[in-house]
């Protein structure tokens, strides 16, 4: 089979007319921003907003992206001078854009020395960090450093070779003290509570642990604004890049697939200058916590939900999920509970904003899989459940739906699906999960025990609240007992 020529510089003249691509100088590009963790996401968000700042004139702010593990994204891009496709679809149709704020990928594995030098350039004035929740290398249900955690104890043994995202710019903010290099701000846009702040306490403990000056240093020069951050990008397939090819007419090795709505909400606290963001459409801000919390706990905390039941019923998509009344009618209902947990930015339209969600959930062209979602069930369910449940219980509210989630997730780990078929279980507690499932077998109150006491998960006081215990041990005997789509029709 032969393919069409690879998506590159000198090729962009030659796409269709229709197709947006990058109109100003791109050999005029400084690297202002350098991402860690160049994943779909990050491609799909972040860098589209800075794609706009570049197109509008301001060439300050190019990006270098790394890659903390895996050549792929790499490896894909560089043939393509770091060009990608933007392939946005609805189900109405979709429109297509080609990328060019990402200048260069670097693999951090293969030269650590390399990524550092680049993010102590001066010209660098934020790093950002797309890195999953188990990036942060921190206790998921106290939001502190483990100090315990493998790449933690390499990085502080080896600092200049890092492994994890806090070992390189920890690595790099040192190199810069020392050389009178202005700080740069670092930007967490991963699904944290309170990520700046989050990831502040995280960097200055572990800057701490190098030194006690660097430390200081960190907690006094460096600002981490925290943000909010909203778009439903699914893994692309290989359908997906023959589709993008036939429309481009050249080879994208690596398009992203997402959908048209898109949110960035940035608190405005940034040391060395940033790009005006707020020009293409983010939403600066003096506080993001009402944002953030609306945004984990309906969106994030129904995904999470949807992703487990819907993967348990059979259902490989989020779409086909979403259209069986039953799940359709928990997930509204669920929203309604998570609702009157949240303080609402002024002036939110949350009715509006949970219809939009309810439309977004039912795209069907985006094709997003509940086993893509369902991966590292550990580090997520404390922000996008746990701390509803939290809130409901100290108001004394039932938290049946929330608990329903959490037996599913439950179910999901023991790694055994309702046919009796292997679930490929994504989480870095998958193996702990798995012994405590086979010790439990399908006895619901044993796997709950069993589960519950996994402080990093659940901390202590849900481990002992009578309460949540209860609800749990409930759904999950139903789980067992009736199977996904029969219990979840009883808590809608």
């Amino acid at each position: 089979m032969t393919h069409p020529p690879r998506l590159n510089a000198a090729r962009l003249g030659g796409l269709p007319a229709a197709i947006e691509r990058p109109t100003y100088d791109r050999a005029q590009v400084r690297c202002g921003i350098v991402h860690l963790g160049i994943g779909a996401f990050h491609r799909a968000h972040q860098a589209v907003y800075t794609e706009d700042v570049l197109k509008s004139g301001d060439l300050a702010w190019g990006i270098v992206g790394a890659s903390l593990r895996s050549p792929d994204t790499r490896d894909a891009l560089a043939p393509q001078d770091s060009l990608y496709t933007i392939a946005v679809r609805e189900t109405a149709g979709e429109t297509l854009r080609v990328v060019g704020s990402i200048l260069e990928v670097v693999v951090a594995p293969e030269d650590p020395e390399a990524l550092i030098a680049r993010m102590s350039d001066p010209d660098v004035a934020i790093i950002s960090l797309t890195v999953t929740e188990k990036g942060y290398c921190h206790d998921p249900a106290t939001g502190r450093l483990d100090e315990a955690h493998p790449d933690v104890v390499h990085d502080l043994a080896n600092p200049h070779r890092p492994r994890s995202a806090l070992g390189f710019i920890t690595a790099a903010i040192a190199r810069r003290q020392a050389a009178g290099t202005r700080p740069f701000t670092v930007m967490s846009c991963d699904n944290l509570p309170a990520n700046g702040q989050t990831l502040k306490g995280i960097l200055s403990r572990f800057a701490d642990l190098v030194s006690p000056g660097l430390g200081r240093h960190v907690r006094e020069a460096i600002s981490c604004p925290d943000t909010m951050i909203d778009r439903i990008v699914p893994a692309t397939t290989d359908a997906d890049r023959s589709h993008v090819a036939g429309v481009l007419g050249l080879t994208d090795a690596w398009p992203i697939m997402t959908e048209p709505f898109t949110q960035w909400v940035i608190e405005d606290h940034f040391v060395s200058g940033r790009p005006a963001w707020e020009t293409v459409g983010a939403t600066l801000v003096k506080d993001v916590a009402p944002y953030e919390a609306m945004k984990l706990r309906l969106l994030n905390g129904s995904h999470s939900a949807l992703s487990y039941l819907g993967y348990l019923a059979g259902y490989e998509t989020v779409a086909e999920a979403m259209a069986d009344a039953a799940i359709a009618a928990y997930v509204a209902a669920l929203m309604e509970d998570s609702t009157v947990t949240l303080t609402l930015p002024e002036g939110a339209d949350v009715a509006g904003y949970k219809r939009s969600l309810i439309e977004r959930f039912r795209n069907t062209a985006l094709k997003h899989r509940t086993w893509q979602i369902a991966m590292d069930g550990s580090q997520k369910l404390p922000q996008r459940l746990l701390g509803t449940i939290r809130d409901r219980l100290a108001r004394g509210l039932p938290v049946e739906r929330h608990a329903l989630a959490v037996a599913a997730w439950m179910r999901y780990v023991t790694g055994i699906d309702e046919a009796g078929q292997p679930i490929d279980v994504r989480d870095p507690l998958a193996a702990e999960f798995r012994s405590l499932a086979d010790a439990a077998g399908q006895d619901a109150e044993k796997l709950v025990a069993a589960l519950i006491g996994v402080r990093a998960v659940f901390g202590e006081d849900l481990a002992s609240n009578a309460v949540f215990r209860t609800a749990v041990t409930t759904a999950l005997a139903s789980l067992f007992d009736n199977g996904a789509k029969a219990t979840v029709a009883t808590y809608g």
